[in-house]
């Protein structure tokens, strides 16, 4: 039987018509269940932004200096000044490796910014302890489990602390500092069973001042200045100082784990991400991707499977 043009073009539009239908409904279903099962792009952001490729940032001047015998400054990541302009002491009595210098640049200016953001969502977390009025690494502090450690006014280091992540993932360590922070000479803190998803933070209402051959782990950032006396160390973290300077003498940053393995350094992140470098918005590292109920992954699925099941019934009736 010969179909009329008119007749065929309604019935290929009635076909057509009826896959795009089809397909734009397929579409509705699968990209709500594709939204729900893949992470989001801010589970990728750090808590630092630009400023975790930085081990020294600072905002007046940053200065280092040299005191024989001692071995001189060593800084791997990036070191910079913004909006002050000063960096001294590294030529050549210094050497910084994994980064480069910054002097009042875009990329110290955007560091900068980005700590800042980093340092105000570190205040505004809610403690899950206050800390105030006790010693760090003294008798009855020297262990801690993550969490955020509140201190109304100043804290101060003593003896060694350990700081352990019981090999829970995506879990920091945040400490708020009303005002100073100050390490005793000599003291340390050491980080345990943690991993790449871990992160320690340090954020300190006015300066933190390390003292002599001290060891000290994770992100300082401190409002005004941040002081190293002769050898004290940052292992796995960052020394930023927001509107003040980072004076330093015969000292050893790294904001890389990779670079302090043989430290014992390699059991937390350091990089920014929460985790350190990966974490949670309440730890201060990322926001992680949301995980999908069980139940609701299979209501996506039942739905999909009866849209594909009433397509083809459509298709199979178009062909009759």
């Amino acid at each position: 039987m010969k179909i009329h043009s008119k007749e065929s073009h309604s019935i290929f539009a009635e076909l057509t018509g009826s896959k795009v239908k089809c397909t734009l409904l397929s579409l509705f279903a699968v990209v709500p269940l594709l939204s729900i099962m893949l992470p989001t792009a801010a589970s990728a952001t750090p808590l630092l932004g630009s400023a975790q490729s930085f081990a020294v940032l600072g905002a007046a001047a940053v200065t280092n200096g040299h005191s024989d015998p001692n071995a001189t400054t060593t800084i791997f990541g990036n070191v910079g000044v913004t909006p002050g302009t000063s960096i001294t002491g590294f030529y050549p009595t210094a050497a910084v490796s994994g980064g480069t210098i910054h002097a009042n640049d875009g990329v110290a200016q955007l560091a900068l910014a980005d700590a800042t953001n980093a340092y105000n969502i570190l205040a505004a977390m809610a403690p899950t302890a206050n800390y105030t009025g006790f010693v760090l690494g003294s008798a009855g502090h020297s262990t801690l489990t993550a969490g955020v450690y509140n201190f109304d006014s100043s804290a101060q280091l003593t003896g060694n602390l350990i700081l352990d992540f019981q090999n829970i993932a995506n879990a920091d360590f945040v400490f708020n500092v009303g005002s100073a922070l100050t390490t005793a000479s000599a003291s340390t803190v050491t980080v345990i069973n943690g991993s790449s998803t871990n992160g320690v933070y340090w954020r300190v209402g006015s300066s933190a001042t390390l003292g002599t051959g001290s060891k000290f782990e994770g992100n300082i950032l401190a409002l005004a200045s941040v002081g190293l006396d002769p050898t004290a160390q940052i292992l796995c973290g960052r020394a930023i100082a927001l509107t003040g300077a980072v004076t330093m003498t015969d000292n050893r940053i790294s904001n890389s784990s990779a670079q302090a393995l043989n430290n014992g350094c390699s059991d937390f992140g350091s990089d920014g991400y929460s985790g350190g470098g990966g974490g949670s918005v309440s730890s201060g590292d990322v926001t992680p991707a949301p995980v999908p109920e069980p139940g609701t992954v299979m209501l996506f699925g039942t739905g999909l499977l009866v849209l594909v099941l009433m397509m083809k019934r459509r298709q199979n009736a178009d062909k009759v």
